[in-house]
C-alpha cells in the first residue's frame, strides 16, 4: 500500500487538536514549521495498553515524524506561536472522514493526559 492522502493543520499557540483515530488508517506525522505536542493515545480494547498514552514534541528543528496506527488516537497541542502539523495518510477503501472516527476527550479523566495548560482554545468537535 502507499500513502494516499494528505493534511496540513495550521494553527496559533494554545490550540489542542484531538484525540481522534479511526479503524483503517495509518498516518505519518511531522510538524513542518514551530512546535507542537503530539500525543498518543491506544484505543484498542483487547489491547493491554488500553487508554495508554504518550507524548512527544515535534518541531521544524528536530524533524522527528511519527507512524500512528489505526485505533490509536493523536491530538497535539501547538507550544510555538504558529505550527504547521502535515500528515500522511494510508487506508484502504474511503476516505475515513469524520463519521468514521472516533473521539477521545481532551481531557478525559479515565486517560489522564498531562496537558502543559489549562484552558487551551479548542474546535467545537473538541469541545
Amino acid at each position: 500500500m502507499i500513502f494516499n492522502h494528505d493534511k496540513v493543520s495550521v494553527s496559533r499557540k494554545n490550540v489542542l487538536r484531538g484525540m481522534h483515530g479511526d479503524s483503517k488508517a495509518y498516518k505519518l506525522i511531522s510538524c513542518l514549521a514551530g512546535e507542537v505536542m503530539l500525543v498518543i493515545i491506544d484505543n484498542r480494547l483487547e489491547s493491554p495498553n488500553y487508554l495508554k498514552w504518550d507524548s512527544i514534541i515535534l518541531s521544524d528543528k528536530n524533524k522527528i515524524q511519527v507512524l500512528v496506527p489505526p485505533m490509536f488516537a493523536n491530538g497535539h497541542l501547538v507550544l510555538s506561536e504558529s505550527a504547521t502539523f502535515f500528515y500522511k495518510w494510508l487506508y484502504e477503501g474511503s476516505y475515513p472522514d469524520v463519521d468514521q472516527q472516533f473521539t477521545i476527550k481532551w481531557n478525559d479523566p479515565l486517560v489522564g493526559i498531562y496537558w502543559p495548560i489549562e484552558n487551551p482554545i479548542l474546535a467545537s468537535r473538541d469541545k
